[in-house]
């Protein structure tokens, strides 16, 4: 069973609504990165515990640089499995 254009519409409104934001991932990144805020947003706290750990011998700012980078298709992950999630649950639900 597909979803129609009126459910994809709605999964994607949602995930405007709720999904993260790359805009405060960088602020994130910004102000608070060297104690990973902007990782632990976007749900990733193992790798986030693993950069705080890895500032403590001086690598973990390398890590920051990286993460300048890498925001954009973090941010892309996380809404990417919201909406598979919400579609699993409209296609499980037949919610319109």
């Amino acid at each position: 069973m597909a979803l129609n254009t009126a459910q994809l519409t709605l999964i994607e409104q949602r995930i405007t609504n709720q999904g993260p934001s790359a805009a405060v991932a960088y602020l994130l990144w910004f102000f608070l990165g060297i104690v990973s805020g902007h990782r632990f947003y976007l749900g990733r706290p193992a790798s986030a515990i693993l950069q705080i750990i890895s500032y403590f011998i001086l690598i973990g700012f390398i890590w920051l640089l990286i993460d300048a980078f890498l925001i954009p298709g973090m941010v892309r992950d996380k809404q990417d499995g919201i909406r598979q999630r919400l579609m699993t649950d409209m296609m499980a639900h037949g919610t319109t």
